[in-house]
């Protein structure tokens, strides 16, 4: 079987994690170069892995050894390296945010069609989950009639004291965002956000929780909570309404335990254990269609409508008030 040989751009958590993935839990790829502005956490990896380090992720792009790009970078730095990625005639895999404007991603996709061929995969590993899966088949079969509401759960115990308010949008229900364009086969029209009491544990002046409202072009309502330091553990909950039924994404399977007068199951701390075989699978699937030359997973296009809607919540933040969504028609390149 033929190897696909990876640079891997940026070697923080997420970055180490994929390159962990990469080596020991998918098939058929190799990473062989790495890149990161702290270039002695970025050594450490290439040393461990047997990798080339490089200072520039440019660099690691122009290597002709690297046939396939993953970008897990600081996120004001994604769009230049998808760029160069795309110039370089290489499929890249970015993690979200693709970009941080919508006008960024639009820049992303005009070159990509320019290209003539797909080459971007974005990083929204919910579409990969089994669970998420299956209420999608169901949803798709028509059994629980048209969708009328949906209600979505997305807590972290604790989180960077030093993260932007924004954050809550763009690093955390740009998930939510996705995920429900795709279980619900509609683009999101409209966006509020609106803001309960400041939870006694956020500090700097940051605003968390956050309930975020969408309508979508068929009426559908959505609504997001957002709770970044909620103390317990990490939780993501949907539940989507239909006319003749409702679905529900389940729980983490964990052993039940009856001790005590008392029945209770272990809730998981950490997105990485919540979604491990989500993401095992997307890399899995990234890395076969990259060695068949196509892209089957979520697209540029899909990233831009993401922080299309994202943008929408941040102004409503500033107004108050309920804000349109301003997506493009989809390019035929992209009615994939």
């Amino acid at each position: 079987m033929t190897v696909l040989q990876v640079g891997v751009i940026g070697t923080g958590a997420i970055g180490r994690t994929h390159i962990e993935r990469l080596t020991n839990h998918v098939t058929g790829a190799r990473v062989v170069a790495v890149s990161d502005i702290n270039q002695e956490t970025a050594q450490s990896v290439a040393a461990q892995y047997g990798a080339k380090c490089y200072a520039q992720g440019e660099d690691l792009i122009r290597d002709p050894e690297v046939q396939a790009v993953v970008v897990c970078s600081w996120d004001p730095t994604h769009e230049k390296y998808v760029l160069a990625a795309i110039e370089a005639g290489k499929f890249v895999f970015c993690e979200k945010p693709l970009a941080e404007t919508a006008d960024s991603c639009r820049n992303i996709v005009k070159q990509e069609m320019e290209s003539g061929k797909h080459l971007v995969q974005v990083g929204f590993m919910r579409r990969f989950d089994t669970d998420y899966r299956a209420m999608k088949a169901r949803l798709d079969s028509g059994s629980m009639g048209a969708p009328l509401m949906a209600h979505c759960v997305h807590r972290n115990a604790t989180s960077n004291s030093q993260y932007e308010t924004k954050v809550n949008v763009t690093g955390t229900a740009i998930h939510e965002i996705d995920v429900m364009r795709w279980l619900l086969n509609d683009d999101i029209a409209a966006a509020k956000i609106v803001q309960p009491r400041v939870s006694k544990y956020v500090k700097n002046g940051q605003k968390d929780p956050q309930i975020i409202v969408f309508q979508t072009k068929t009426g559908i309502i959505i609504d997001v909570e957002t709770f970044l330091h909620c103390q317990y553990g990490y939780d993501i909950q949907c539940e989507v309404v239909g006319e003749e039924g409702t679905i529900r994404l389940p729980d983490p399977a964990q052993v039940i335990v009856r001790q005590k007068a008392k029945c209770s199951f272990d809730i998981l701390e950490d997105w990485r254990y919540r979604f491990i075989d989500a993401y095992n699978i997307e890399f899995q699937s990234w890395v076969n269609n990259t060695k068949a030359g196509i892209v089957d997973g979520p697209t540029a296009w899909d990233g831009y409508a993401a922080i299309a809607v994202a943008e929408a919540c941040l102004k409503s933040r500033e107004t108050g008030k309920w804000e349109a969504v301003h997506i493009e028609e989809t390019p035929e390149f992209y009615l994939i």
